[in-house]
């Protein structure tokens, strides 16, 4: 049997249509470091993890993707500052579960493309 001891995610893709406004988003608005672009795609560092961002391949993977959490260590005070910087969110920070002492808190918002992404803030109360 082959086992596959995944460690952690490496890449996350998110589909675009426009690069030069899904970059400024992602760089401007987001504050994330830009690592490189290559032609249509652009590479983002989020703590260590790869945000990718390219036009879809083909027709099949032409609609949102995948929701992005944002790991965020004040989700009111992180709110607050993107809320300022142009970022147009869903809905305000909200309790999402209370697991023991740990609640989770998240706000979610989209992005210049149509992807719905999310600050998420984890402490013990």
């Amino acid at each position: 049997m082959v086992t596959s001891a995944i460690q952690k995610v490496g890449q996350i893709g998110v589909p675009i249509k426009d690069m030069e406004r899904a970059v400024q988003f992602y760089k401007e608005k987001l504050g994330l470091t830009l690592l490189f672009t290559a032609g249509n795609l652009a590479f983002f560092d989020c703590g260590g993890l790869r945000l990718f961002l390219s036009p879809p391949e083909n027709e099949e993977f032409a609609h949102p993707g995948s929701v992005v959490y944002f790991t965020v260590e004040s989700i009111n005070e992180s709110y607050d500052a993107l809320k300022s910087n142009g970022v147009e969110f869903i809905d305000e920070p909200h309790l999402i579960a209370k697991m023991g002492q740990t609640e989770t808190w998240m706000a979610f918002f989209r992005d210049t493309e149509g992807n719905t992404h999310a600050l998420m803030s984890e402490f013990e109360v």
